[in-house]
């Protein structure tokens, strides 16, 4: 193709529909989507997988996953990292993970306008969000995990990643959000998302170093903590380690391989800042993965010319279709990466010292005459 592209001329609502049934198709009987027939169910993907049903008019699908979200949900707001047929074969607890049940909740509401959904989902979302904002560390980020020993919470890996916090940063947009729809603010996780946008922004050398994965790179942005001519910059630092043009993003930023899901997120990121040539661009780059049925294969390694691994997954199926509606405005949940019907956060770094205490002081205390 040359010249401006238009999102039809990518995929059609035909296709957007048949890429929403193959996810439904894959949809375990208790409401579980993995990521592939036989593979492992995690809570961020499945939910996911469950605002592309939304968008792919899916809906019984759509509340069947949801379902299972509140019913597999433990007492302290986490989830078992991956979930096998329904057998728990990772108890760990991920933050980044179980934060993602507020973005997803927030999408609901955007394209249904349902508040008896919302108030059925803010028990979940309320542990989920408290059980994150309990695992933040002093400058910031927020640990990645937690171990589980014996059916119980046990060690907190404290160590932040940066994609993963960048996710929770949107999560607690929408987790505020939520928190107004329903008239019980919650002031711990403005504080929350506050500290760690100011981390994304002017700390991110103090997460680990996952620079290899372009993830690290893209999620800032995408997660909502940096945006403008920042984000402009941050996406430039490393466009050309990452982007292959005519086929997608590489994954990881040592092998030649290209990945269907992370290209979706980075299209996402680009048309939360406005860049939408781009981002239409890298969305057609990536269509070679898709499958006659509608499916998507996971990633592509070009020295071989082979899909690798052998697999389809729900999540890329469904990082394509939330990207064809936020470049298409499909539904009213369009919005949900840019981010405009979410809350933005103070500026709070009480304990870094590169910004005054007593000007982070006052936004502290500002937030708290809000609930006295």
């Amino acid at each position: 193709m040359s010249g401006p592209l238009a999102i039809e001329e990518i995929l059609t609502r035909a296709q957007v529909e048949q890429t929403a049934a193959s996810i439904a198709a894959m949809q375990e009987p208790s409401g579980a989507v993995p990521w592939s027939p036989g593979e492992h169910t995690d809570v961020w993907n499945h939910l996911e997988s469950a605002m592309a049903l939304m968008v792919g008019d899916q809906r019984g699908a759509a509340e069947r996953a949801f379902a299972w979200v509140r019913a597999t949900q433990r007492a302290d707001g986490s989830w078992p990292m991956k979930i096998v047929g329904g057998e728990v074969e990772d108890h760990s607890g991920e933050s980044n993970m179980s934060a993602y049940v507020a973005v997803a909740v927030w999408h609901h509401w955007l394209v249904t306008r349902d508040e008896a959904f919302v108030r059925l989902m803010w028990p979940t979302v309320r542990r989920a969000l408290d059980f994150v904002a309990s695992l933040q560390l002093p400058f910031g980020g927020v640990a990645w995990s937690q171990e589980w020993r014996d059916g119980n919470p046990a060690t907190v890996n404290e160590d932040a990643l940066l994609a993963g916090s960048s996710s929770i940063h949107h999560s607690l947009r929408a987790g505020v959000a939520l928190a107004e729809l329903v008239g019980e603010p919650q002031v711990e996780w403005e504080l929350a998302g506050g500290r760690l946008g100011h981390a994304l922004r002017e700390h991110r050398d103090l997460f680990l170093d996952k620079s290899e994965f372009s993830m690290d790179w893209y999620y800032p942005v995408l997660g909502g903590a940096v945006r403008g001519e920042a984000a402009y910059a941050l996406l430039a630092e490393r466009w050309d380690t990452f982007v292959e043009p005519g086929l997608g993003i590489r994954c990881v930023s040592t092998n030649p391989w290209v990945t269907g899901a992370e290209t979706c997120e980075l299209v996402m990121a680009l048309d939360a800042i406005g860049d939408r040539d781009r981002a239409l661009r890298l969305l057609a780059d990536m269509q070679h993965l898709r499958t006659d049925e509608g499916t998507y294969w996971t990633g592509y390694v070009w020295p071989d010319e082979v899909n690798w691994p052998d697999e389809q997954t729900t999540y890329t199926a469904a990082a394509v279709v939330l990207a064809v509606d936020a470049l298409s405005g499909g539904t009213p949940g369009a919005d949900i990466m840019r981010g405009a019907t979410l809350p933005d956060f103070a500026e709070i770094a009480l304990e870094c010292g590169c910004e005054s205490a007593e000007g982070s002081a006052e936004r502290v205390a500002g937030l708290a005459r809000r609930t006295a």
